[in-house]
C-alpha cells in the first residue's frame, strides 16, 4: 500500500481551521497544497476586533498564523483557485485545479499599495448613469465601504498581493485607463493573466471552506436593506475594527455620528421553521460586541440592549463573561417577535416587542445590529458532488458522530462546515483532522517535504551595537492611545539605535519583509520591535531575524500593549510616555545581549495517555496509528471512563456499541500498553524525553515518553438539595438515564419533574456544564417514546440546545414535553406533604406559580473537576481554572495545549463537553502530539541557567530549588551542573545562589541591573 500513497494532503479553505490544519500537517513531515477561493487567506476571523471571551485582538493572535503559513516550506498556497474534479481513493487522489487570474505577477508585486491609491473607481462617490461606473462595495468592509477596482484584501492579508476585479476594472470594461499600469515601481500589473488548470497529486484532503451569513432583508419586519441604521453584527465587527470603514470608531451609517443607544437582536436567521438549529456563536459574539462597543465609546453610550430568547453561553469562561457583561451594563431583554420602524426624519428606529405574559413594549435606538446566523457554504452542495460526500438535512457536512471530522475514509472536515461553532471548536476540529491524515499517511511522512534554506547567520561579536527599533500601531489598540511616532523619534535619540519607525502592523506577512529589508540595508545587529507580548509573538520576530541572517536571540519585544497602552486607555500623555521608557528598557538589554546557541536534544518517540476513558482511548489508538508506541495508564479497574454510564445519544446512536468496539480496537493494538489501577506518581524530564513513575497495583515502574496526553475525566456533581440521597424518588439524569435503558421505571400515569442548572452556574460553580440541556431534553423523549401520556416538566433558566441539538427541543415541545422556565433568583422548591412530592415553582412565562405534583424529580445537575485534578497538576506542573478543570495555553489558539511544552489535554479534564466532541478533542490532543513525534530531535530552551564552576561553592541549594529537577552535583568536580532539556529558564536558582555562580542566559545581572537603571531614568 505505501507504494501507492502520497505524503501530501489538500486542505480546501484559508480560515483558521484550513490554517490550523495545514500547519499542523506540515509540521509533522506532510506536504499540503492549500486551496483557497478569494485573494487572501484569513476567513472571517480576520474580519474581527477582538474575540470572547478573553478579549483578545482578534488580528493580534491571527497575523503569527497568517505569517507562518506565508513563509513556510512545505505550504503551497494556492489563492484565487478552485476545485475542478476529484479522482482516486484514500491515500491517493488526483485533483484538478483551477487557479483564476489575478492580473497581477505575485512574484514581482511588493504589496506597496500604490496601485490601489491610484485607481479611480475608488475615488467613485456614486454612480453617474445606467450602466456606467459605479462605486464597488468592499466585501472585507462587508458593503460599509468601497474599494478600488484593484486592491489588497486587507492590511495583513496572505498572500499581501493586489488583486484586480475584472468585472469593475475600467480598463477591461473599456480598454482605456491603465492608470495602476504607470504607477507599479515593478511592472507587476499583468493584463494578459488566464486560467490555468493544473493537476495535483494528494494522498489525503480536508475540507474547510467555512460559512456563509444569513441575509436577513428577506426579513421584511426587521428592515434590514430598507434602513441605514440596521446593520448585521459581522457590519458592527467592522464598525469596531481599527482597519474598518470608520477607522474604529463607533459610527452609525445614516449619519456617521455615534449613537447613543444601540440594540442587538438575537436568533436572526437561526432557531426558525426553516433552519432549526442554534448557530451557537450569536449570544456571545453579542455580548462581546457590546462590551467592546462600551469600551470604544465611554459614557458617549447610554444604552446597550440585548433581546433574545435564551442565553447559550455554554462554553469555558462563556458564563462569567455573560455576567461580566450585564456588571458592565449590557442589559438582556428576553422577547419574542420584535419588530422594528424607522423614524424617517432622524433615522432613529423603534423597536416594538413582545416580553413574557404577551405585554407589548416600545424603545427606540440610534443603532440596531442583527445577531446573523451561519449558513453552510453556498457552494457546499457543488463540493459535496466534487468530493462525494454527504451533506445532512441542513445542507452541512454529514460526519460520523462517533468519528467527528470523518466524512468519508481520506477526506475529513472542520470548522462550521460541519455543524456551527466558535473558533476553539473549528481549531480543535482542524487538530483532529490532521490526527486522522497522519495515521492514513503515516509510512510516507517525510517524503515530499523540502528543507529549509536559511543564509548564514553573520557573526557579530566584536561589532558596534546597531540597533533598529520597530513600533507597532496595531491597528488602534496600541496607536489610539500611545503617539506611536513620537515613540519612534524618541527611539532615535537613544544610544547605538540607527534606525527607528512605526509599522501598521508588525506582525503582519509585509512588515517581516521589512524588518529583512532594514536589517541588511543598515547593517543591524540587534533589533526592538515595540508591540504586544512576547507570549505570543516572539517566536515570529526571531524566525525574521534568522531569515535575515542574524541570531534569533538577538531581538527584544518591548510590550507596549499588554504594559501601557491597555491598561492606560484613559491617560494617553501618560501611555506615551510609559512606552518611552518600556522602549528605552528593552533597547538597553538588546545592546548588552550576546548570540545564543541551542542544544539539539534527542526525541523519545512515545507517549504516555493519563486516563483510560473515551478520551484517552481514542488519544492512544491515533498516536498508535500514526505509528508511535503508548502507554495508557487507568486509575480504575477497568477502561471507558465516564462512558460506561451513557446509553443512548440524542441522535439514537448506540454509544455502548461505540465503547465496546473502542476497548476492543485499543486491547488489540500492539504499540499500546495498558496500566490498569495505575496511577501517576513522579513526573521528570521535558518536551520529548519524559521519565514517569506509575503506581500499578502498589508496584512501581518507570517509564520514558516524549509527550503527555491528560485525559483524566471529571465526575458528575452530587446533589445536596432537593431531597436528593433521602428520597428513592429523587435521581440526577445520569440515574434516570439507565433506569429507561433498562426499562425498570412503572411510566404508566406518572409525573417527571426535571430541574435544570442543579450545581452549576451559582456562586460555587459560576459555569454552564454545557451538557445537561440537552441530556434532559434526551431523556424526556426516551419517556415519551416508552410511554407518551407520561407528563414531564422541564423547569429551566436558558435551553442551551446549541448547534443541531436545537431540533431536538423543537421534537421535545411537539412531544408534549412542557417546559417551565424560572429565574435564578426564584429557584424551584421540593417539598414533601403526606409522602407526596411537589415541586413549586414561579413560571416566568404565564407570570403565575406552580404547584406540580411529581412521581419522579430528576436533577440536571453539573460536572465537576474530579478531586485528584490538583494533584496532576501539581505533578504534570500546569495550572487549573478557579473551577479545577485544566488550563490551556490559549483559549482561542492552542485549545489542546498546555502551556509547557509536550503536555496536551482532551475530554472532560478541560471543560464539560458532549461524546462526540471528547473524541474530537482527543484527535485533536493526538495530532499535536504526533507534531512532536515526528521529530528526531527538539532543541533546549534558550533562556537556561549556566553554572560558573570556578565560583560554585556546591552548596545545593540551587539543587534543592530546582522546579524542573534540572540541577544534579557533579560528585567528582564538587560544583552542580545543570541539564539543558530539563532546564525551563525559570531563574529560581540564578537569584538562590549565595556564590552569584550561576547566570541567565539573556537575562544576566548586567542586564538586568541597566534595565532597571533605564525605566528608573537614573
Amino acid at each position: 500500500m505505501k507504494e501507492n500513497k502520497i505524503g501530501s494532503a489538500l486542505v480546501l479553505g484559508g480560515g483558521i481551521g484550513g490554517m490550523q490544519a495545514a500547519l499542523d500537517l506540515a509540521a509533522s513531515g506532510i506536504k499540503v497544497y492549500m486551496i483557497e477561493k478569494k485573494p487572501g487567506i484569513g476567513g472571517v476571523m480576520a474580519m474581527l476586533d477582538k474575540t470572547f471571551p478573553t478579549n483578545d485582538c482578534s488580528m493580534c493572535i491571527l497575523a503569527p498564523r497568517l505569517v507562518e503559513i506565508a513563509r513556510h516550506k512545505d505550504i503551497e498556497l494556492l489563492t484565487l483557485t478552485d476545485v475542478l474534479e476529484v479522482k482516486g481513493e484514500p491515500g491517493n487522489y488526483r485533483v484538478i485545479l483551477r487557479k483564476n487570474p489575478r492580473y497581477v505577477n505575485i512574484e514581482l508585486c511588493t504589496g506597496c499599495g500604490e496601485c490601489v491609491r491610484i485607481c479611480p473607481v475608488g475615488k467613485i462617490k456614486e454612480a453617474k448613469k445606467e450602466g456606467g461606473l459605479k462605486p464597488v462595495p468592499d466585501e472585507f468592509n462587508m458593503g460599509l465601504s468601497n474599494r478600488p477596482a484593484i486592491y489588497i484584501m486587507y492590511p495583513q492579508t496572505v498572500p499581501n498581493k493586489a488583486v484586480i476585479d475584472r468585472e469593475n476594472c475600467i480598463y477591461f470594461q473599456t480598454g482605456k485607463c491603465q492608470a495602476c499600469v504607470k504607477v507599479c515601481p515593478t511592472g507587476a500589473i499583468d493584463f494578459n493573466q488566464k486560467e490555468e488548470i493544473v493537476e495535483i497529486n494528494v494522498g489525503a484532503i480536508i475540507l474547510s471552506p467555512g460559512y456563509e451569513i444569513y441575509d436577513p432583508s428577506e426579513k421584511i419586519d426587521l428592515g434590514y436593506g430598507k434602513y441605514p441604521n440596521v446593520i448585521t453584527s459581522l457590519q458592527f465587527e467592522r464598525i469596531l475594527a481599527p482597519t474598518g470603514p470608520y477607522g474604529g470608531k463607533v459610527l452609525r451609517p445614516s449619519d456617521k455620528k455615534e449613537p447613543e443607544r444601540i440594540a442587538f437582536i438575537q436568533c436572526v436567521g437561526s432557531r426558525e421553521e426553516k433552519r432549526d438549529y442554534c448557530s451557537s456563536v450569536c449570544c456571545m459574539y453579542a455580548t462581546k460586541e457590546a462590551i467592546i462597543a462600551k469600551e470604544h465609546m465611554g459614557e458617549t453610550l447610554k444604552q446597550i440592549d440585548i433581546y433574545f430568547m435564551d442565553v447559550r453561553a455554554f462554553s469555558k469562561g462563556f458564563e462569567q463573561y455573560f455576567e461580566r457583561a450585564k456588571e458592565e451594563g449590557v442589559n438582556y431583554i428576553r422577547c419574542r417577535t420584535p419588530k422594528i420602524e424607522e423614524d424617517p426624519d432622524t433615522h432613529n428606529l423603534r423597536i416594538t416587542y413582545l416580553s413574557d405574559g404577551d405585554k407589548k413594549f416600545t424603545r427606540e435606538y440610534d443603532l440596531v445590529v442583527l445577531s446573523i446566523g451561519l449558513l453552510p457554504p453556498q457552494d457546499a452542495r457543488e463540493i459535496a458532488e466534487k468530493f462525494k460526500i454527504e451533506l445532512n438535512g441542513f445542507g452541512f457536512a454529514k460526519i460520523d458522530p462517533f468519528d467527528p471530522v470523518k466524512a468519508k475514509e481520506g477526506i475529513y472536515v472542520a470548522g462550521v462546515f460541519s455543524e456551527p461553532k466558535d473558533i476553539p471548536e473549528t481549531v480543535i476540529q482542524a487538530s483532529g483532522a490532521s490526527s486522522k491524515v497522519l495515521s492514513l499517511l503515516s509510512d510516507v511522512k517525510g517524503t515530499l517535504i523540502r528543507h529549509v534554506e536559511v543564509p548564514p547567520e553573520r557573526d557579530v561579536k566584536g561589532e558596534e551595537p546597531r540597533i533598529g527599533v520597530f513600533v507597532c500601531h496595531c491597528g488602534t489598540n496600541i496607536a489610539g492611545v500611545i503617539d506611536v511616532k513620537s515613540v519612534a523619534e524618541y527611539a532615535k535619540t537613544l544610544p547605538n539605535v540607527v534606525h527607528s519607525e512605526t509599522l501598521l502592523y508588525a506582525c503582519s506577512a509585509d512588515a517581516q519583509e521589512r524588518i529583512k529589508e532594514v536589517i541588511k540595508e543598515q547593517k543591524l545587529n540587534r533589533v526592538v520591535v515595540a508591540a504586544c507580548t512576547p507570549r505570543t509573538h516572539e517566536p515570529l520576530f526571531q524566525v525574521t531575524l534568522r531569515e535575515a541572517g542574524l541570531n534569533p536571540y538577538l531581538f527584544e519585544l518591548a510590550s507596549i500593549r499588554e504594559h501601557s497602552s491597555w491598561v492606560h486607555m484613559f491617560e494617553k500623555q501618560r501611555a506615551t510616555e510609559k512606552a518611552k521608557a518600556i522602549v528605552r528598557r528593552a533597547v538597553i538589554k538588546i545592546k548588552l545581549a550576546d548570540p545564543i546557541y541551542l542544544s539539539k536534544i534527542p526525541v523519545n518517540k512515545k507517549a504516555l495517555i493519563i486516563g483510560g476513558g473515551v478520551a484517552g482511548m481514542v488519544s492512544a489508538l491515533e498516536i498508535a496509528n500514526q505509528g508511535y508506541e503508548v502507554f495508557l495508564i487507568e486509575k480504575e479497574k477497568e477502561l471507558g471512563g465516564n462512558a460506561k454510564n451513557l446509553y443512548y445519544l440524542l441522535d439514537g446512536e448506540d454509544p455502548q456499541k461505540f465503547l465496546k468496539d473502542l476497548i476492543e480496537k485499543v486491547k488489540s493494538n500492539k504499540k499500546i500498553k495498558i496500566f490498569t489501577s495505575a496511577r501517576m506518581e513522579t513526573l521528570e524530564g521535558s518536551v520529548g524525553n519524559f521519565k514517569t513513575k506509575i503506581n500499578v497495583n502498589g508496584k512501581i515502574e518507570e517509564i520514558e515518553h516524549g509527550v503527555i496526553i491528560v485525559a483524566t475525566g471529571a465526575q458528575e456533581y452530587k446533589p445536596k438539595e432537593y431531597f436528593y440521597g433521602k428520597d428513592n424518588r429523587v435521581l440526577t439524569q445520569k440515574e434516570l438515564e439507565e433506569k429507561l435503558f433498562k426499562k425498570s421505571l412503572d411510566l404508566k400515569d406518572k409525573t417527571f419533574v426535571m430541574i435544570q442548572c442543579v450545581g452549576s452556574r451559582d456562586e460555587e460553580r459560576p459555569y454552564c456544564s454545557r451538557i445537561c440541556c440537552a441530556q434532559a431534553i434526551k431523556n424526556a423523549l426516551k419517556i415519551k417514546e416508552l410511554n407518551e401520556d407520561t407528563e414531564v416538566y422541564i423547569l429551566y433558566r436558558d435551553i442551551r440546545t446549541y448547534g443541531f441539538k436545537e431540533k431536538y427541543y423543537t421534537l421535545a415541545r411537539k412531544k408534549g414535553v412542557r417546559f417551565v422556565r424560572f429565574n435564578e433568583n426564584k429557584k424551584p422548591e421540593a417539598k414533601i406533604e403526606n409522602g407526596k412530592l411537589f415541586i413549586s415553582v414561579f413560571d416566568e412565562v404565564l407570570g403565575l406559580p406552580l404547584k406540580i405534583q411529581a412521581d419522579y424529580l430528576i436533577l440536571s445537575t453539573g460536572i465537576v473537576a474530579n478531586e485528584d485534578a490538583k494533584e496532576i497538576a501539581t505533578l504534570c506542573k500546569f495550572p487549573v481554572t478557579k473551577e479545577g478543570f485544566f488550563l490551556e495555553a490559549h483559549m482561542k489558539l492552542r485549545p489542546v495545549d498546555f502551556a509547557t511544552d509536550g503536555l496536551f489535554l482532551a475530554g472532560l479534564a478541560h471543560f464539560p463537553k458532549t461524546l462526540d466532541e471528547t473524541i474530537v478533542q482527543a484527535q485533536a490532543a493526538s495530532g499535536r502530539a504526533g507534531i512532536v513525534l515526528s521529530r528526531d530531535y527538539i532543541e533546549s530552551e534558550p533562556y537556561i541557567a549556566v553554572i560558573n564552576e570556578e565560583k560554585c561553592s556546591g552548596c545545593h541549594i540551587c539543587i534543592a530549588l530546582c522546579p524542573y529537577n534540572a540541577i544534579s552535583f557533579d560528585h567528582e568536580k564538587k560544583v552542580a551542573k545543570i541539564d539543558d532539556a530539563l532546564c525551563k529558564g525559570c531563574g529560581v536558582c540564578v537569584g538562590a545562589c549565595p556564590s552569584k555562580a550561576i547566570a541567565q542566559k539573556h537575562f544576566r545581572d548586567e542586564q538586568i541591573f541597566e534595565e532597571i537603571k533605564e525605566i528608573l531614568y537614573v
